[in-house]
């Protein structure tokens, strides 16, 4: 039995890798590029939009401990990252193009998987079906899916960093470095220091500067996690001093200084020659972005690759619609990655390894184990299927694993990975 899954993103990569893994059949749909949307640029699997960094890559941080997991349960995505990272510090951040490709190459390469490039706007009618259309799912399947799940659909809206050209930076008014030297030498970041005066122009033209007007706009529930640099600037004039321009464990090695602010720029590309403007994400117009941007000293003459911009993000209420990854209406229905209500790149691929495992399951009649929740990535399961209130996009975070204690941090690890690898015993055992 052949499994359709929707959406050749991070998660839907991942699940039909996954399913065609464990010796099962995929129908990978994805439809790029055919049908544009608006944040995407190419027409690769697993394109990578809002940034190239894939978070913390240490196991005594959430993040880096679910990519630990990633890594013990065969994870396509982490193979691919590992293979195409580029220096970051602590954080595991990739050369965004070569990433896409490995993976592309890797689905196109196996034989179990089919690839169709065309837009499903409605769910197949039969069989088991994985929806992992993620933040960008097209209007006519989004107003299926609404329908489908009695109208729980959410809608918020996401933002991005602008990227702007390496040769067009003034390095002679910034310095590589990493927070309290971390990384390689010399550190992985560019940092674009400014000063008490420079930062309280640049805070003043931000808080003026003209943004996109869209009714669609009003009211928008941002994710914390993500906001719009103009949006934090509204907070207060120090706000941005304690988010992405904090100079907090950096020091300019041509002053010995701390600066008063500073922007950190992220490689985007192994050679440098795009680097990601780091936590600005905007709403700005273009001639805007480039106007205030442009306002700090490093980068008078940039030129931009890709300016910031907004688009829908959309996420299922899933502790309401879902049992698991399945749709309490229809069985046969499963959901993986950003659309079930988990936030960032790796989190979406655990969730799509998930599915991919779980429907193998429902398509094999065997039975699905989840992962135990003291681990990162069972954790993840257990929150988007805990009612509440108020159910938003979460990250991964130590507060989801059960029994968390901080004082036992120092095992929490050890124990975790400990786990993965004995219920990927038993998976692996009733699946192959």
């Amino acid at each position: 039995m052949e499994i359709v899954v929707l959406g050749g993103g991070l998660s839907g990569s991942e699940a039909a890798f996954t399913i065609a893994r464990m010796g099962g059949l995929a129908a990978l749909y994805e439809m790029r590029p055919a049908s544009a949307t608006p944040a995407h640029k190419t027409d690769l699997l697993a394109e990578l939009v809002c940034s190239n960094s894939l978070k913390s890559n240490e196991p005594g941080n959430a993040h880096g401990l679910l990519k630990a997991e990633l890594r013990l349960l065969g994870s396509l995505v982490m193979e691919a990252a590992d293979a195409c990272a580029i220096p970051g510090g602590k954080a595991l951040v990739v050369d965004r193009v070569r990433f896409s490709r490995k993976v592309t190459s890797a689905i196109l390469g196996e034989s179990r998987i089919r690839v169709g490039r065309e837009e499903k706007k409605e769910l197949p009618a039969e069989g088991i079906v994985i929806v992992a259309t993620g933040p960008l799912t097209s209007p006519d399947l989004a107003e299926k899916l609404a329908a489908l799940t009695g109208g729980a659909n959410l809608h918020f809206f996401d933002a991005i960093s602008p990227i702007v050209e390496g040769e067009s930076i003034d390095t002679s008014a910034a310095f590589f470095a990493s927070r309290y030297g971390a990384g390689a030498v010399g550190g992985d970041y560019l940092n674009c220091p400014l000063t008490r005066e420079e930062y309280d122009a640049f805070y003043d033209a931000l808080c003026g500067a003209g943004r996109v007007e869209s009714r669609e706009f009003e009211g928008t529930p941002y994710f914390e996690g993500c906001l719009p640099i103009e949006i934090m600037a509204e907070r207060g004039r120090q706000t941005l001093l304690f988010g992405p321009m904090k100079p907090v464990g950096l020091r300019d090695a041509r002053t010995g200084a701390v600066p008063y602010a500073v922007l950190q720029l992220r490689r985007e590309d192994a050679a440098g020659t795009m680097y990601n403007m780091v936590g600005f994400q905007t709403k700005l117009t273009y001639p805007e972005q480039e106007r205030v941007f442009r306002l700090i000293p490093a980068l008078r003459r940039a030129q931009f690759f890709r300016h910031g911009s907004i688009h829908r993000n959309t996420f299922i209420n899933a502790p309401a619609v879902l049992s698991g990854l399945r749709l309490k209406s229809d069985g046969r229905i499963f959901f993986a990655g950003q659309v079930t209500g988990v936030e960032g790149y790796v989190e979406s691929t655990a969730m799509g390894l998930l599915a991919g495992i779980a429907a193998l399951c429902l398509a094999t009649g065997r039975e699905f184990e989840p992962p135990p929740p003291t681990t990162c990535i069972g954790a993840l399961y257990r929150y988007i299927g805990t009612e509440r209130k108020d159910f938003q996009p979460m990250n991964v975070n130590f507060g989801l694993l059960e029994g968390y204690d901080k004082r036992r941090k120092g095992r929490v690890a050890q124990d975790a990975l400990a786990a993965v690898s004995e219920w990927r015993g038993r998976m692996e055992k009733a699946l192959l």
